[in-house]
């Protein structure tokens, strides 16, 4: 079995340094199921699609397909699942992932505004939709990384149709990616609790982030109070839960690693309507994590997810 063209297809500006791991990375001996995914693209419709939009809370594509072509890319795009941010319209197939992630970026969006040719790189991007959103800001490229295989074969399904070479989705690792390639913009959204050393972290998105204007965004889960959290074992039924910081310590970590200009976007607690399961994501969501009896702590009695939204500036 070969790979698909695209998924050999890099950017045209990343330097040589990651093409063999991507290589070796998007090959269905990485992973027991990417003969299924590979196989589930492959089947999906050829056609070319028209009024993409990304501007829009469903990132979408029109496409001219009959019934039974339509039936066979919604089935398809299921052998994909679970589908985690989003949502999207994929000519009749409309995808409800399990996060709202237009929510998210509304409140990013607000404050952030223009993206008019910046330069993004979006860690822990998952599917790319946020790289969509920002392309529809006015970003002029977005370099996702995700080391989740599927997250990254679901965006190779997307871009079947969209076919925009601005948006990237790669198998990588933040710290595979070296200091000397800086972006204008760098997210880190959904991260740094799964990282051991926090501060090792956010040291890593500033040495990322372009100097003489450019910007970290850090969005992660939090907690009220003094002291942050260190949970013994899980977090919302989360096994790889190592900090959930106060914001001021997300500040003060951002501070020593050299930002400056630091300012909270938004502070909010999760909703059951922002985070839930779908027939695009059937496994347990939110409302299995929280406690029957008290929903403002989670299962193991730790205060419910709040996320903070925190932008730092380098000189």
């Amino acid at each position: 079995m070969n790979e698909p063209k695209d998924l050999l297809d890099w950017p045209e500006n990343l330097p040589e340094w990651p093409r063999h791991l991507l290589a070796e990375r998007f090959r269905r001996e990485t992973h027991g199921d990417f003969p299924r995914w590979f196989e589930a693209i492959n089947a999906m419709p050829v056609q070319s699609s028209r009024d993409i939009k990304l501007e829009e809370d469903s990132v979408s594509c029109a496409l001219d397909l009959n019934a039974k072509a339509a039936s066979q890319l919604n089935e398809q795009l299921m052998h994909l699942h679970p589908w985690r941010k989003g949502p999207f319209q994929i000519g009749d197939t409309f995808i409800d992932t399990e996060w709202r992630s237009d929510w998210k970026w509304r409140r990013l969006s607000k404050t952030l505004g223009s993206f008019n040719g910046q330069r993004v790189l979006d860690i822990g991007c998952g599917n790319g939709y946020f790289g969509w959103r920002m392309l529809g800001a006015g970003a002029s490229e977005v370099i996702g990384i995700d080391p989740t295989l599927l997250f990254c074969m679901q965006h190779q399904a997307i871009q079947k149709y969209f076919q925009d070479r601005r948006n990237w989705v790669l198998p990588l690792k933040v710290e595979e990616i070296p200091n000397s390639t800086t972006f204008d913009r760098v997210f880190s959204m959904g991260v740094l609790y799964h990282r051991h050393d926090p501060q090792e972290h956010v040291d890593k998105v500033f040495d990322l982030t372009a100097p003489s204007g450019g910007q970290g965004i850090i969005e992660t889960l939090v907690v009220d109070g003094a002291e942050s959290l260190y949970p013994d074992d899980r977090y919302a039924r989360m096994r790889n839960v190592w900090c959930v910081p106060t914001v001021d310590d997300l500040c003060s970590w951002m501070t020593t690693a050299g930002f400056n200009d630091i300012h909270v976007i938004d502070v909010s607690t999760t909703t059951l309507a922002e985070q839930r399961s779908t027939p695009w994501m059937h496994f347990e969501s939110l409302v299995h994590s929280l406690d029957p009896h008290d929903q403002t702590r989670t299962v193991e009695g730790h205060p419910r997810p709040v996320r903070a939204m925190v932008v730092g500036n380098r000189d």
